[in-house]
């Protein structure tokens, strides 16, 4: 994921939190009417209206599913912000991920760059106690030395390991799940077309593990995995390109209409489109002093 909208995180995963379901099959008509009743022109419209706020993937319900990665990074988060003590999260989206922990520890602070999420995240946040700080993902972190025991991050567009170490504490710990090398390029390469290897292997944890190391921290945990994920309409691919600008950093429904319309066949044919997301979980520690 090389690109972002104003800052904006790449906390993407797919599609609803349905694992491994499949969509109906069926042709559509010569009209081109899906199986839902709906034209390729209804589906396409229903998608371009809908509000890409936020990380809330609930309008994939029955139109998309991803497999979830099998370690439960929101559970996992939620029991080390339970005993940590203060604790930064970094490019936290609207929050949502963040907010679903059970605890929050007495010092919590998150950012976030894209403006809509900064005002999401807020007011999802603060009554919590948290504090959501606007801040770009390429710019340096805004917070002093070795100010957190605990830097957490979901999918973010980039990782700044260097800053990450500044601003740990000797003996703290990152803990981040990211998205890894080739996710969804079934998709991607259907509207692009086949993309060099270094773009294909950009996010390959091997390298996050080398990059950790040079930054002086000490990788202590590094899984990656490849998940089923399937399209089952039109208007879901539609909506995941408009939430996930980064796949295909340049789409509108105007440019790649030639794409769709055949993209929107071949579901109507096969009942799916199937993909692959990739995901790594990584935890690295600052060593003691």
């Amino acid at each position: 994921m090389t690109t972002s909208r104003a800052g904006h995180t790449s906390h993407t995963s797919g599609a609803s939190g349905a694992s491994g379901a499949s969509g109906a099959s069926g042709a559509s008509g010569a009209s081109g009417t899906s199986r839902t009743g709906l034209t390729f022109e209804d589906l396409v419209a229903e998608a371009a209206a809908a509000s890409v706020d936020g990380w809330d993937f609930s309008w994939f319900e029955g139109r998309a599913t991803e497999e979830r990665p099998p370690w439960g990074y929101a559970r996992a988060m939620g029991e080390r912000l339970a005993d940590a003590s203060a604790v930064l999260d970094i490019q936290t989206g609207g929050g949502e991920v963040l907010a679903s922990a059970a605890k929050l520890p007495p010092l919590m602070v998150a950012t976030e760059g894209w403006p809509p999420n900064v005002a999401k995240a807020t007011a999802l946040l603060h009554p919590r106690g948290a504090v959501v700080v606007a801040s770009p993902e390429d710019a340096p972190l805004p917070f002093a030395d070795a100010a957190f025991d605990l830097v957490t991050s979901r999918h973010p567009v980039r990782t700044y390991w260097d800053e990450i170490a500044r601003v740990l504490r000797p003996g703290g710990t990152y803990f981040s799940q990211q998205v890894g090398p080739a996710s969804a390029y079934e998709l991607v390469e259907y509207f692009l077309g086949p993309q060099p290897e270094e773009n294909r292997m950009a996010r390959d944890p091997e390298r996050a593990r080398t990059a950790a190391q040079k930054a002086g921290l000490t990788v202590t945990d590094l899984r990656p995995v490849r998940l089923r994920m399937e399209f089952h309409d039109i208007g879901a691919v539609v909506h995941f390109l408009r939430k996930v600008i980064w796949m295909v950093p340049d789409f509108t429904v105007e440019a790649y209409e030639p794409q769709l319309r055949s993209l929107h066949e071949k579901i109507e044919s096969e009942g799916l489109f199937l993909t692959h997301s990739t995901r790594f979980l990584i935890e690295a520690r600052k060593p003691q002093a």
